[in-house]
């Protein structure tokens, strides 16, 4: 029997978990899966005789290794700066290694170390990274296969709510971490690449510099500008394309919405605020508007607006900001705290709820003096809350690699990527069986 250590239970291994315990049988593995939630673990593996509850410190190497040492494969749901470490252990204990997480420069140097070793390290096999690039990859080798040069290249990506479960004008509800959502965009100026010329876009632009895109029977998406677009000509071996963009999906009017969160200074997170105790909605708004002594919130945050954006004014409103009910914030919150407290109160799923995980990619390519344009795109509804679609695009390509690393279809050996043909191809097929698939369209330009 060939033992499976997963690292973290959370919603993003729901996916995971089910389909190791399922395949466990046929392939005789055990599946030990540890969290420090025991109660959470034991509620996935739902009595399975395959699957064994752990709860230990898998941040502790004392408390890891041995279990590392009892593997024949290690999948890290931790948290991706905790990567490093148990990547450490698993070369050291010469045990294969695979991460949903982008690689981090650390990881990068330990390419040699794990050939040594003989094992592999693949990363970015969830959905964004992941999915993502072995959609891409396989149409950009389709084109060159066939003698095509490509030229143009954007994707985008969104987690979002399923059209049956949207009932609220912002169209979005939270379907991954809400702190990450709140702070989505800080940290830099995105950067890209449009018809040969670098483009950067500060934060305060980000949410105003749009590109619309429409799914048929799925409606419009507006997609903003991810922080780096550039590295992915290295990932894709496009080194010279002209135009590479990767963006991120929300439904229209949301961007222009957040849009006034930053303008305020409400998601700024480096900073905390004082004399809060007692802090309402309304009360944290009026703080990021100019004082008069006799206007109203409501008066003075239309005013913000300007007429021209006087459309958003019943997505605020529908928030609560205008509330006096009292935030149960920290001692000494952020902006972006408080914020986060006032959104998750409003756009988290309900009972229900399914989520949409949507993908839209678009290539340009020259072929014998001719010019094609590819769209292709994905979309996926969540079966519930617990096997969600960001749930399965992340855990099924993961559990997917894993079967192909213990059955020996992946001899591959280093710390990898999914951008190879013998990695990708059988991934998206099987990936298919869950409905889990892209629709292409080709057209002449």
């Amino acid at each position: 029997m060939k033992n499976i250590l997963v690292l973290g239970a959370g919603l993003s291994a729901s996916s995971l978990i089910r389909y190791l315990l399922t395949n466990s049988e046929q392939y005789n593995w055990q599946v030990r899966i540890v969290d420090q939630d025991l109660d959470l673990v034991q509620r996935k593996i739902n009595g399975h005789p395959n699957g064994v509850a752990l709860s230990f410190n898998a941040l502790s190497p004392d408390e890891r290794k041995p279990e590392i040492e009892k593997a024949d494969l290690v999948i890290s749901m931790l948290p991706a700066r905790f990567h490093i470490e148990v990547a450490h252990d698993c070369i050291e204990l010469k045990t294969n290694l695979i991460t949903p997480s982008y690689i981090s420069p650390e990881l990068k140097r330990l390419d040699h170390a794990a050939k040594d070793a003989g094992i592999v390290i693949m990363n970015e096999i969830g959905v964004d990274p992941g999915i993502d690039h072995m959609s891409a990859m396989k149409i950009i080798h389709a084109i060159q296969n066939k003698g095509g040069k490509v030229e143009s290249f954007k994707s985008y990506c969104g987690g979002l709510i399923a059209p049956e479960s949207d009932d609220n004008p912002w169209n979005y509800k939270f379907t991954w971490n809400p702190r990450n959502v709140v702070l989505a965009g800080q940290g830099g100026a995105a950067c890209f690449i449009r018809n040969g010329q670098y483009k950067y876009i500060p934060y305060n632009r980000l949410f105003s510099r749009l590109d619309k895109l429409s799914i048929s029977g799925y409606g419009d998406f507006m997609g903003y500008p991810n922080r780096d677009s550039l590295s992915y000509r290295a990932i894709y071996g496009l080194e010279n394309i002209p135009t590479i963009f990767r963006g991120t999906l929300r439904r229209p009017d949301y961007c222009e919405a957040w849009n006034v969160f930053i303008e305020l200074g409400m998601t700024d997170d480096t900073y905390t605020m004082v004399d809060t105790e007692g802090m309402t909605p309304r009360k944290f708004l009026n703080a990021y508007l100019p004082y008069h002594p006799t206007k109203t919130v409501e008066v003075k945050f239309k005013e913000f607006l300007r007429e021209d954006r006087m459309y958003l004014y019943s997505k605020f409103e529908w928030l609560g900001l205008f509330e006096e009910r009292p935030l149960l914030q920290a001692e000494t919150p952020t902006p972006a705290q408080l914020l986060q407290e006032i959104l998750v109160g409003k756009l988290s799923l309900s009972k229900g709820d399914k989520d949409m995980l949507v993908m839209i990619h678009e290539f340009e390519y020259s072929l014998n003096n001719e010019r094609f344009k590819i769209t292709s795109s994905m979309v996926n509804i969540g079966e519930d809350q617990m096997y969600t679609s960001m749930s399965n695009t992340v855990g099924l390509p993961t559990a997917i690699c894993a079967k192909m690393i213990l059955n020996g279809a992946l001899k591959t050996t280093g710390v990898t990527l999914p951008v190879y043909p013998e990695v990708y191809t059988p991934i998206l097929d099987e990936l298919e069986d869950f409905n889990i698939r892209f629709e292409e369209e080709e057209i002449r330009l």
